[in-house]
């Protein structure tokens, strides 16, 4: 193995930016739908090893760390290359219009969030030394630059390496330990512990530690999932799952017959022995036309719902218009009683750049450059959240499509809720692993939380989630139907132990307390 560091260590060139390249779009196989962690294990040794030969042959200080952001860079631009390419395929509904900026998406994008890993790289060899502390140095840059990409420019934090520590049921517990942050460290931490075998240093030490937080990371698990869970009750709920094609969904041609499926499929009956559905749950737009413009659709669905259901559907809505360009309109979820009447409604708050608005309106559209959404938008930001009352002493609190991967914007807002509601328009991306990666952030989301989920997808994945992420029921890529499920109201409270915020905080304080602890130490030794 020292062999194979000392080769890796001494590449330059060309061959160190393919190497990296190569070791950052292996990592991306640990995300789903792959799930293959092991790559991770491969990718960030050799990371260490590119960074362990990072050092530039000028006077200056930038120039002298110059190599080690490329390399990080090198190893990002892998990543997300390989990790967010299905992005471009929302450019390709409407190729006509938009074709021209799918390089832009699926290259341009990837480059940009590369910097992130390029300055996290160049933060580690700031302080960089031999054996375990540079490992420790590289962990906390990491979750240091995760953090900023899920904040800076509205925040994206999709496919954090903490997800590829997290690939099953068991070690996804540790979300409602550390959180996503305090994952990012510990991930980076532990899959960059065989990089000790190149040089031997620290290795036993190292190894051992990493070997302790897998350890506590499974057993957490294990003893959430042990625990029964106390009843809570059950939500009676019909989730719906069209699986209309992106280019009909704007087609006004196609509006009654997209509005029937819905109705057809929220009255088809009911497998025997189910209760009948106290909420019925369409997906984000799942209304191809506003309401405003359609009151007699209002009166169709009092004549679905029965006494006493709700149905909660995705909607564009409006406000205003008095005068031209006066309207604003909402990217919402609509709750409609069963006499036909709007009762709540809750707007978009974390609108998605270029996608239901664009930055810079006024510059851009000069050039051009418009929003890529096929509806009635640009959309408005909504008030603050607040949940919906969806049955009798029932309050589901609602994310509309990627808002529910920030876990600070879920986690900040769970107060009197009893369920979170995800509703989504995924189709946009096909089949890809886009779909299932926001499926997994998704159920992040219930487990930090403590608060069961139900997710409606346009072409999947709607889904029931437990409190614990256990998988109640789903439909999964392009299945058509009504999936009735009996949703578990009980929260996972058992084992908490703190908050994952503040778990987070007090993670990443341990590392640098190791770090900086570890530099005092190197500075006083003799030499």
């Amino acid at each position: 193995m020292e062999s194979l560091a000392g080769r890796v260590i001494l590449l330059s060139g060309w061959q160190r930016a393919l190497l990296a390249f190569a070791a950052g779009a292996g990592a991306a196989f640990s995300q789903p739908p792959f799930d293959f962690f092991a790559a991770c294990f491969i990718a960030f040794p050799i990371l260490v090893w590119l960074l362990d030969g990072a050092e530039g042959g000028g006077r200056g200080f930038l120039s002298r760390l110059a190599p080690a952001f490329a390399t990080g860079w090198w190893f990002g631009f892998g990543y997300f290359l390989l990790g967010l390419w299905w992005i471009g395929n929302a450019l390709l509904v409407d190729a006509d219009n938009f074709a021209w900026a799918w390089p832009f998406a699926v290259v341009g994008l990837p480059a940009f969030l590369a910097v992130f890993y390029g300055l996290a790289a160049f933060l580690a060899r700031m302080v960089w030394s031999g054996g375990l502390l540079r490992l420790v140095a590289l962990a906390l840059a990491f979750g240091l630059a995760e953090w900023v990409r899920s904040i800076i420019f509205t925040g994206f934090p999709w496919n954090a390496i903490g997800y590829s520590a997290m690939p099953t049921l068991l070690a996804m517990q540790s979300a409602k330990l550390v959180g996503l942050d305090g994952m990012n460290i510990l991930a980076v931490f532990v899959f960059s512990a065989p990089a000790l075998l190149g040089t031997r240093r620290h290795l036993v030490p190292g190894v051992a530690a990493a070997t302790l937080c897998i350890a506590v990371q499974l057993g957490y698990g294990y003893l959430r999932l042990a625990q029964e869970p106390e009843a809570g009750g059950a939500l009676a709920l019909r989730i719906v799952q069209p699986s209309i094609a992106q280019t009909e969904k704007w087609d006004a041609a196609e509006q009654d017959r997209i509005f029937k499926t819905l109705m057809d499929l929220s009255s088809s009956p009911r497998p025997e022995g189910t209760p009948r559905p106290q909420a019925i749950l369409w997906p984000e737009t799942a209304v191809p036309f506003l309401f405003t413009d359609r009151p007699d659709a209002l009166a169709e669905l009092g004549n679905l719902l029965e006494d006493g259901q709700v149905l909660l559907t995705g909607a564009v809505r409006s406000e205003g218009g008095e005068r031209a360009g006066d309207t604003r309109y909402y990217n919402a979820v609509v709750a409609v009683a069963s006499d036909g009447t709007i009762f709540d409604a809750v707007d978009k708050t974390h609108l998605v750049p270029f996608g239901e608005y664009v930055p810079f309106a006024g510059l851009l559209e000069r050039l051009g450059i418009g929003a890529i959404v096929q509806s009635a938008g640009p959309f408005t930001g909504g008030a603050p959240r607040h949940a919906i009352a969806v049955a009798e002493g029932i309050r589901a609190l609602p994310f509309i499509c990627y808002e529910i991967i920030f876990p600070r914007l879920v986690n900040g807002a769970t107060a009197g809720a009893d369920l979170l509601l995800n509703v989504t328009n995924d189709s946009w991306f096909g089949v890809s692993p886009g779909p299932y990666q926001h499926f997994r952030q998704t159920r992040l989301r219930a487990i930090e939380s403590g608060i069961p989920l139900v997710r409606a997808a346009n072409n999947g994945i709607s889904a029931v989630v437990d409190s614990d992420g256990r998988i109640v029921d789903a439909f999964d890529l392009n299945a058509v139907g009504a999936l009735d499920v009996e949703v578990p109201l009980h929260r996972g409270e058992k084992y908490s132990y703190g908050t994952p915020g503040t778990n987070s905080a007090i993670v990443a304080l341990g590392f640098g307390f190791l770090l900086l602890l570890g530099s005092i130490v190197r500075r006083l030794r003799p030499n």
